[in-house]
């Protein structure tokens, strides 16, 4: 199974539509997960057009958004457990609250964001990753989504591109 994984895009009003190279890098995938700060609802709608979404909400989404996703789940995917959780809060680093959000759950891949920092890494036997932004890259140098593959294995990139148009 092949996932889309986006979070922080932070849309409206900076931009009314996708970015090309997300929607190109996004076709074929089986479902997108979103880690948190869609901004608008629409957002939603965006995403549906290329394949079922799942997600939670973030600290920058309203209460449509928290009432329809929640803001920490996990989610059985292909034999897999898959945590999401946008990562915000006080003390520590996203990173290690995410990682805290699952530490009595079983799990086997953690989703967050909400550093806007790509990051891909494994802890304590668990695949740990932030896709950066698509649409709001802040001090990174590029845009950035991720693909995870559950397969016989879990495996996942990060991709990058340079325009949000």
């Amino acid at each position: 199974m092949r996932i889309g994984v986006v979070s922080d895009t932070h849309m409206f009003p900076r931009a009314k539509q996708l970015p090309q190279a997300l929607l190109d890098g996004l076709q074929g995938v089986d479902m997108i997960l979103h880690a948190g700060d869609w901004q608008e609802e629409r957002v939603v709608a965006l995403f549906e057009r290329i394949a079922p979404v799942d997600g939670v909400a973030g600290n920058n989404d309203g209460s449509a958004i928290l009432d329809r996703f929640g803001r920490c789940k996990v989610l059985r995917v292909a034999g897999y457990q898959v945590g999401l959780v946008h990562g915000d809060g006080a003390r520590k680093t996203s990173l290690d609250r995410a990682i805290d959000a699952f530490r009595d759950a079983s799990v086997d891949v953690i989703v967050f964001g909400h550093s806007h920092i790509p990051y891909r890494g494994m802890h304590d036997g668990v695949l740990v990753l932030n896709p950066g932004s698509p649409t709001d890259k802040r001090q990174q140098p590029q845009y950035s989504y991720g693909i995870l593959q559950l397969g016989e294995t879990i495996e996942a990139a990060i991709h990058y591109y340079d325009s949000k148009l």
